[in-house]
C-alpha cells in the first residue's frame, strides 16, 4: 500500500477532515502569541502552558469524538456571541443616550429600551406579560 492510502485511512473520521473551526483557530492564535512572548520572556511556565495548549489543540484535530468536538466549539462561539451582544448593547447604551433609556424587566431579566419621557411610567414587558413602574428622569 502507498502512503497516501495509508495517509488517508489514518484521517478519515477525524476532526480535522471538517475544518478548522473558530475554537482551533483561537487556540493556534494564543498559543503563537504565548510562543512570541516566551522569546523574549524565556520563562518555563510560558514554554509548559504554549506546550499544553498545543497538544490539546492537535488532540481536538485528530480526535474521532466529532460531536464533542462540536459541542465545545459551540460553548466558545456562544461564549464570545455573547460577549460581542454586551458589547454591541453598551454602544447602543452610549449612542441613544438623550433619546431612549434602557431598563431590566424584574421578572425575566430582558432589556427594554425606552422613549426617555420624563415621569413615572408603568410598563409592560413583551416578552413575560408583566407589568411594572418605571421612573425615567
Amino acid at each position: 500500500m502507498n502512503f497516501r492510502y495509508k495517509l488517508a485511512q489514518f484521517f478519515y473520521g477525524r476532526y480535522l477532515t471538517y475544518g478548522l473551526d473558530a475554537f482551533t483557530v483561537i487556540l493556534t492564535v494564543f498559543c503563537l502569541i504565548i510562543s512570541f512572548v516566551n522569546i523574549f520572556a524565556g520563562s518555563i511556565l510560558l514554554y509548559l502552558s504554549q506546550t499544553c495548549l498545543l497538544i490539546y489543540m492537535l488532540y481536538r484535530l485528530f480526535s474521532k469524538n466529532i460531536s464533542k468536538r462540536q459541542k465545545e466549539n459551540k460553548v466558545f462561539a456562544d461564549f464570545f456571541a455573547n460577549i460581542k451582544a454586551s458589547r454591541q448593547l453598551r454602544n447602543r447604551i452610549k449612542s441613544e443616550k438623550n433619546t431612549h433609556v434602557y431598563k431590566k424587566c424584574p421578572h425575566c431579566k430582558v432589556v427594554l429600551r425606552l422613549p426617555r419621557k420624563p415621569g413615572e411610567h408603568t410598563v409592560k414587558c413583551p416578552r413575560c406579560g408583566e407589568s411594572f413602574k418605571v421612573k425615567v428622569k
